[in-house]
């Protein structure tokens, strides 16, 4: 097996437990001495959609939002339940994938931990009318690096929106707080978690600080 299809999964688990609901999330290798724990969203079934939905929901209910956003993939699941959480309907979901209706979309570059070199995020113009002047809540799976997070709000801020708060299933060590700047202050989550290390063939083991 060469280094390119090798298995990324290390074979440890890391358990978490996300405001109440407890999963075990598989850790896998970035690099031969650095590891983070990997959380799926969509393969987590849909009680706890409902549930992360929920949870997230009640902790911004107070400030009023008028739409929800997240970004795709991982984070649309999470921008529907928490919408159908706070009684709204409409949401919007900011893109990945050109597509052709995207021809003359609103862009912001990102990059990503778990994604390979530079993205585009896209916003469809015809979502606007949306977003303008009003306010909104900007959800995603996890905030680790914080880049693609911070290009979320910036598109979105693009398009005349009032971001009032950023709801996240998991924050993932600490980079994020530095690269959001004052934005870090809007973050609220379920649960944290580190990232990993090891030494030669030992276990991974969280690093510290993170």
């Amino acid at each position: 097996m060469t280094p390119e299809t090798a298995d990324p999964r290390t074979g440890q688990n890391w358990k978490v437990d996300v405001a109440g609901y407890a999963v075990e999330l598989p850790i896998v290798a970035i690099k031969p001495d650095f590891a983070i724990s990997l959380m799926m969203v969509i393969d987590l079934g849909v009680k706890f959609g409902e549930h992360i939905g929920i949870k997230l929901a009640a902790k911004f209910a107070s400030l009023k939002p008028d739409i929800v956003v997240g970004t795709a993939t991982l984070g649309i699941p999470v921008a529907i339940e928490v919408t159908r959480a706070l009684g709204l309907d409409n949401y919007v979901v900011l893109q990945k994938s050109p597509k052709i209706h995207l021809a003359n979309a609103l862009e912001q570059r990102i990059s990503s931990i778990t994604s390979k070199g530079e993205q585009r995020l896209l916003l469809d113009r015809a979502a606007i009318p949306l977003l303008k002047g009003k306010r909104v809540l900007v959800v995603d799976d996890v905030v680790a690096s914080g880049s693609s997070l911070k290009g979320s709000l910036e598109l979105v801020r693009k398009a005349g929106a009032e971001v009032v708060g950023i709801g996240v299933i998991l924050t993932e060590a600490r980079d994020w707080q530095e690269t959001l700047g004052s934005d870090r202050d809007l973050i609220q989550g379920l649960a944290h978690i580190p990232q990993f290390s090891r030494t030669g063939n030992s276990a991974w083991e969280p690093i510290p600080g993170t």
